[in-house]
């Protein structure tokens, strides 16, 4: 097999996006076996678009059909995983687009049921990690460069969304029909990033706000604190109506600091001594010279990297990947398995809220579908 044919479920934006990669050539180990969406209208879309592929309005059909090796989901949130066991019950490999689900519960069990199928290849669309800038940033923390992590924030509030967004579909930021809001649509990307670079928190605190200015029940508006257990902390920030929105990331170490911005432009810190070796060794007369310019030399070192981002390409590396997977046993960047780490972090944030509390990890994954359950009957 030199090219694996995958099967788009789901011919929306991004399984569209994802089909006119590979019909354009840029997916070098991938062609399209099959489609599958139960929208009228998409049918008509793909025999305008892809005359000689194989439609089905049925995914467990198009599974079963001999004409896919592998599948992606571009569905909605709550199918991915659902989805994903029907593919892998028939040993065909998996892709799921972000996030793996909406609550843990439901992605710990497409995560066991994998194990039981250790020859088929299970991924995540999470695309970010392919971004040079973040390999480059977590390659630097788990070096220790900057040391043991003390703080983190994240200011990212670069999804601004129109009403008309939401407006395009009745499943859009709704409980039943997505599953949530900002932390499930548009930020699970920078969740996987935080605890893919400076790991998991042991404890969170939420105020996230509903429908705040914009008319969904759902999170448009989350500043969650973390507490990682060791007296390091952070602040996570994001939102869908900064129009002007800011893209930031600072992670402090003891031997120094990273800053990011808008996932374009790092700003690196070196400090020649750490933090704890200054604050032993320098007096007060030592560290007015400093402030002053004329101090006893620099404490830092400082290198500026930027990095210029092609849009589709990130997508495109993880295609590629998941199927060099397939074929070669190339390591996977995201495997799928992976996608639990989010999902908790996003479900404690959703739980802290509803709760009005601090909420520790793991998260008690009953209570948490209780409540959720409670709000998409409230919603009906």
């Amino acid at each position: 097999m030199e090219k694996v044919k995958l099967g788009i479920i789901g011919l929306g934006q991004q399984g569209g996006a994802y089909a006119g990669f590979i019909k354009e050539g840029r997916v070098s180990n991938i062609e399209i076996g099959a489609i599958c969406d139960n929208h009228p209208e998409k049918r008509q879309k793909a025999k305008e678009e892809y005359p000689d592929i194989p439609f089905y309005e049925d995914y467990v059909e198009m599974l079963e059909s001999g004409d896919v090796d592998a599948i992606v989901t571009c569905v909605p949130h709550y199918l991915h995983p659902e989805i994903g066991i029907e593919a892998l019950k028939r040993n065909i490999h998996t892709l799921l687009e972000k996030p793996a689900g909406v609550y843990a519960k439901q992605v710990k069990e497409i995560n066991e049921f994998s194990k039981t199928k250790p020859e088929l290849t299970y991924a995540i669309m999470f695309n970010q990690r392919t971004n040079e800038l973040y390999q480059k940033i977590k390659e630097i923390i788990d070096n220790g460069e900057i040391g043991a992590i003390r703080r983190t924030n994240w200011i990212i509030t670069t999804w601004w969304r129109p009403q008309g967004y939401y407006d395009q579909g009745s499943w859009r930021a709704t409980w039943d029909g997505e599953g949530g809001g900002v932390l499930v649509n548009q930020a699970p990307h920078q969740i996987d990033l935080l605890q893919w670079i400076c790991g998991m928190p042991e404890k969170v605190y939420t105020k996230a706000q509903y429908g705040y200015q914009r008319n969904i029940p759902v999170e448009d508006d989350v500043t969650t604190i973390l507490d990682y257990g060791n007296g390091a902390t952070g602040v996570f920030i994001t939102c869908t109506h900064d129009v002007m929105g800011t893209d930031r990331l600072e992670i402090h170490g003891d031997k120094g600091k990273i800053v990011v911005d808008d996932s374009k432009k790092v700003t690196i810190k070196r400090l020649l001594k750490p933090e704890k070796e200054m604050s032993a060794t320098m007096t007060m007369h030592d560290v007015m010279k400093l402030y002053q310019g004329d101090g006893p030399g620099a404490i830092y070192e400082e290198e500026v990297l930027e990095f210029a981002s092609v849009w589709g390409a990130q997508h495109i590396a993880v295609l590629e990947n998941f199927a060099a997977n397939i074929l070669n046993g190339t390591p996977l960047i995201a495997p799928g398995t992976d996608g639990i780490y989010g999902v908790e972090l996003a479900n404690a944030m959703h739980l802290s809220s509803w709760l009005n509390r601090e909420v520790t990890l793991p998260i008690d994954e009953e209570l948490y579908l209780e409540e959720l359950n409670k709000r998409r009957q409230q919603e009906k």
